[in-house]
């Protein structure tokens, strides 16, 4: 089967990590509850690995952190693009997500956010 990913990568402040994950841990309910196959939340942790000198762009360089910020890396699996198409759509339709319920605002710059979707041409799982 081949399976569909939304990914992001997204800078965000230390002192917001706690009330990020908060987030997502909610986020994360909502999207299996509607479908998803996996939802994934992680923050950076080693984040200037050794490549024995290969060149490479990290994800704070990517993200373009300033001193006081990480990345989180985060990704939701559906089983094809329509599949994602139909999840979101009944995601954003769900009372949870009207923004007067949200009691803070969001834990990162949105616009720092960044996003795709992307059709598998690999995939190996074990079982």
């Amino acid at each position: 089967m081949e399976r569909y990913v939304d990914g992001f990568v997204i800078p965000i402040p230390n002192d917001n990590v706690d009330s990020y994950r908060e987030m997502a841990d909610e986020a994360g309910k909502l999207w299996i509850e509607h479908g998803a196959l996996e939802y994934f939340e992680g923050v950076g942790d080693d984040m200037d690995p050794d490549t024995d000198e290969m060149s490479m762009v990290t994800f704070p360089r990517l993200a373009e952190t300033r001193d006081d910020e990480t990345v989180v890396f985060s990704f939701i699996v559906f089983e094809s693009r329509d599949h994602r198409d139909e999840v979101n759509a009944k995601v954003m339709e769900d009372p949870a997500m009207d923004p007067e319920n949200f009691d803070e605002e969001m834990p990162f710059d949105t616009e720092r956010m960044s996003y795709g979707g992307f059709r598998s041409i690999v995939g190996y799982e074990s079982r």
